[in-house]
């Protein structure tokens, strides 16, 4: 038996890792990363799009919607806009031909009121002449 030459194997095996082409590697990507990166303000430095002009008054009604519910008082399904209550259809399209067109109009129709009613509701706002008429069911 030759012992030395068992001895002699373990040596063999024994090998080296080499850290120079790992080190180029993480280089490469920190340069990677620092190129690719987009450097940009923070949002408080930002000035706004949108500047007010001074002396320029706008009104509250320019901005509030046209909004009108329908809902059940007892057995009666009425048209509840602003603080109106209109109990019939001819009187709902009277009034609703009174307001402005251009801000559109929003139909907001409780759960247990009938389909029809507020069919009903969305042709007299395009008779009306309203172009944006917004259906809104609301569930209570």
């Amino acid at each position: 038996m030759n012992f030395s030459s068992a001895k002699g194997r373990h040596k063999i095996n024994k090998g080296s890792l080499n850290l120079s082409s790992m080190i180029d590697v993480t280089f490469l990507l920190l340069i990677y990363f620092i190129v690719t990166t987009v450097f940009t303000p923070a949002e408080s430095l930002l000035s706004p799009a949108l500047q007010l002009e001074e002396g320029a008054a706008s009104q509250a009604q320019d901005f509030e919607p046209q909004i009108v519910t329908l809902e059940m008082q007892g057995i009666h399904t009425v048209y509840v806009l602003g603080g109106q209550v209109l109990t019939s259809r001819v009187e709902f399209a009277n009034t609703i031909a009174k307001l402005p067109i251009a801000p559109g109009i929003i139909i907001r129709v409780k759960n247990e009121v009938p389909v029809g009613f507020a069919l009903t509701a969305v042709q007299e706002a395009r008779n009306a002449g309203f172009e944006r008429v917004t259906y809104v069911p609301t569930v209570d």
